[in-house]
């Protein structure tokens, strides 16, 4: 693979895409390049007001009007109440899905449904959405739907009889480890599910590397320190993670590029899979465990209450 960039993107004139947790980060880079090449970009975000600012970053390069729709993924509700407004808007049309949206290592919390937070952010919000946008999909053209993972996900696997931490000791890092395999094992099971079921749906996913975003854990941190501190572990941070600008290659390129195949999984090149452009990337063997990821897809129909599509 060359070292693709956000040039090589092909025109999505024509393309409906949505994209969650854009307003900042790698979701908001990835709007602005998709919308920049012709696309209508709907934005989904859980802030409105921060969704409003970044309607209108976007929409600066935009050719068609990018759009704000409200989506909480810690809200069951609010996921139904968003996948229903998009199926409304595109007449059931949509290119592509990118799941995007995400929290990092957060302090014990549940989601407005129970769920332990990044498990029910990260995996349920976006698994119910697909399943619920499904429809839109099915009468898109070429649609595509790219969930994206984490160098995290080669963790500590994940458990999938407490999944929500209910019966074991809560570790920030280890739930959202597990967080993003469940975003890896559901990519790939969906690839089965819509080729078992004769679907023009390609399913892939993504990971951005170690990638300075608002998601890192000690953004928030270095926002409370004085500001020579915080000057500081800025420029540190600079000598281990890429730009948000490198970190969105990877899911732009398997949202895009031509001769992506369903359960494709890309990443960045260099170091580890740390930076650089994309290519594809190392699966753990957890990952790669279609019995549990079989076992999860069922678990998660039965925790979300959303009917699984296709099933």
């Amino acid at each position: 693979m060359t070292k693709w960039d956000e040039s090589a993107v092909p025109d999505q004139s024509g393309r409906t895409v949505l994209i969650t947790g854009a307003n900042s980060g790698l979701g908001l880079y990835s709007a602005r390049v998709m919308a920049a090449r012709g696309a209508r970009v709907l934005l989904g975000c859980r802030d409105p007001e921060r969704g409003r600012r970044a309607v209108e970053q976007v929409g600066q390069a935009a050719h068609v009007p990018p759009e704000l729709v409200e989506l909480d993924l810690a809200s069951l509700g609010s996921v139904r109440e968003a996948a229903s407004r998009v199926r409304e808007r595109t007449d059931d049309r949509l290119e592509v899905l990118m799941n995007n949206a995400g929290v990092m290592a957060t302090p014990p919390r549940r989601t407005t449904d129970g769920f332990e937070l990044q498990f029910g952010t990260n995996h349920l919000g976006h698994a119910a959405l697909t399943w619920l946008l499904m429809p839109a999909l099915r009468g898109g053209e070429k649609p595509r739907v790219v969930t994206l993972s984490s160098l995290a996900h080669h963790g500590n696997g994940l458990d999938i009889s407490d999944p929500n931490f209910l019966h074991r000791r809560y570790s920030p890092l280890r739930a959202y480890s597990q967080s993003k395999l469940a975003n890896l094992m559901f990519s790939r099971e969906l690839d089965s599910r819509v080729r078992a079921a004769g679907l023009d749906v390609v399913s892939a996913a993504a990971h951005p590397g170690t990638t300075e975003t608002q998601l890192a854990p000690n953004s928030a941190r270095q926002r409370a320190l004085p500001s020579f501190v915080g000057e500081l572990v800025s420029r540190g941070n600079a000598l281990i993670t890429q730009r948000v600008e490198l970190g969105a290659l990877p899911q732009l390129y398997a949202a895009t590029a031509p001769g992506v195949r369903g359960g494709d999984y890309f990443g960045p090149a260099r170091l580890a899979e740390t930076r650089g452009h994309p290519k594809r990337a190392r699966l753990s063997p957890a990952a790669r465990d279609d019995a549990s990821a079989s076992r999860l897809w069922e678990l998660t129909a039965e925790l979300t209450g959303v009917t699984p599509e296709p099933t």
